[in-house]
């Protein structure tokens, strides 16, 4: 959905919102890089401006910047249904502290990409809005418009979380764009990896069952499906499984998906027989392969090798990602200065002593 997508929740802070490739969300390397940015030991001054809460090369971030992130983070609160934490409260406290952690990355990526010489056009901004338009909207401005304004975005800070978003993109391709994977790399992974999904695919069989508490129940559906009844309409009637309900108990298993007495029948019976009640700990199952068994399969180096290749580049992408954030972020913290009360915590280090 657009809001989990592009429109910032703190709840899952990562710089500017999260740097994207193929539309494939770098989440876990990007949380990873602000809690490397929130514990940076940038300095805290009371030569701050009072009406900014950092200042980054020189560049103050303003109170008014942290307020409307916030109003925006309340708003997902209340989409979601969660009472926002109050002022003083700890988990206030540290929303407050992401929302800074992520106001000072933004900047500091401005610098960045600067360095980088890489800027971003009003082209590409109102190209990115009418892509989100026809993705998520319809095309429909309206639709987008309430969006916006339910997010808790001003135009201008609309504009500005796009802008940041497409040039966090562009620093990841420049930064990653001399990345690659090698064949003997590739070989490697599949070695070690041809027994393990998604390279192999475990033996699997198209079943449907109906679920009751009872045996006496599970007796009554055996003997009616043998005289004929209908598997569906008994289904409707009586299953306790809800999650196949509506599919009429049918689903599709595969080794280790299910509990093993589950797994036992459903793999032992001939194609369209019916089992007598089968126990498990959810209750007591009648159930009916409706295919043969597909046997497992496992991926060839020659078919596998693209999907591979594409898993491998993007971690050897994001440790390059994570490399050049470690090298560059030194410099630029020690040109960040908090005011009172909006510092990052300090780095957590290791007190843990051993006795004899």
């Amino acid at each position: 959905m657009f809001s989990r997508l592009y429109l910032l929740s703190l709840r899952h802070v990562a710089p500017l919102g999260g740097l994207m490739k193929s539309t494939r969300l770098i989440v876990s390397v990007l949380v990873a890089l602000v809690v490397v940015v929130s514990a940076a030991c940038g300095g805290s001054d009371q030569s701050v401006p009072a009406n900014a809460v950092a200042v980054v090369d020189g560049t103050p971030i303003t109170k008014a910047e942290l307020d409307q992130l916030l109003v925006r983070a309340k708003k997902t609160y209340t989409s979601q249904k969660r009472a926002f934490p109050k002022a003083g409260t700890a988990e206030y406290q540290s929303l407050q502290t992401q929302a800074v952690a992520y106001l000072v990355q933004r900047a500091q990526y401005g610098i960045q990409a600067d360095n980088l010489k890489i800027t971003v056009t009003d082209k590409e901004i109102a190209d990115r809005v009418v892509q989100l338009k026809a993705q998520y909207f319809g095309g429909s401005q309206a639709k987008l418009d309430a969006q916006i304004k339910e997010q808790g975005y001003t135009a201008e800070s609309f504009r500005d979380d796009i802008r940041a978003r497409v040039l966090s993109e562009k620093i990841y391709a420049a930064v990653t764009k001399d990345t690659t994977v090698t064949d003997a790399q590739i070989a490697t992974y599949y070695a070690a990896n041809k027994k393990q999904p998604p390279l192999f695919t475990a033996e699997s069989r198209d079943v449907r069952h109906i679920l009751v508490k009872t045996k006496a129940e599970a007796d009554k559906i055996y003997d009616e499906l043998k005289a004929g009844a209908d598997f569906a309409t008994l289904v409707t009637k009586d299953t306790l499984d809800e999650a196949s309900k509506a599919a009429g108990g049918k689903m599709t298993i595969k080794r280790g998906d299910t509990v093993a007495p589950f797994e036992a029948a459903s793999f032992k019976l001939k194609t369209n027989e019916i089992s007598h009640p089968v126990q498990t700990q959810f209750g007591f199952h009648v159930i009916q392969p409706l295919s043969d068994v597909h046997p497992a399969v496992t991926l060839t180096l020659k078919v596998a090798t693209a999907q591979i290749k594409a898993l491998l580049l993007d971690k050897a992408k994001n440790e390059a990602l994570t490399k050049w954030t470690a090298e560059t972020k030194k410099k630029l913290d020690e040109n960040v200065l908090y005011a009172v009360g909006f510092e990052p915590p300090a780095p957590v280090t290791d007190t843990a002593t051993t006795t004899g």
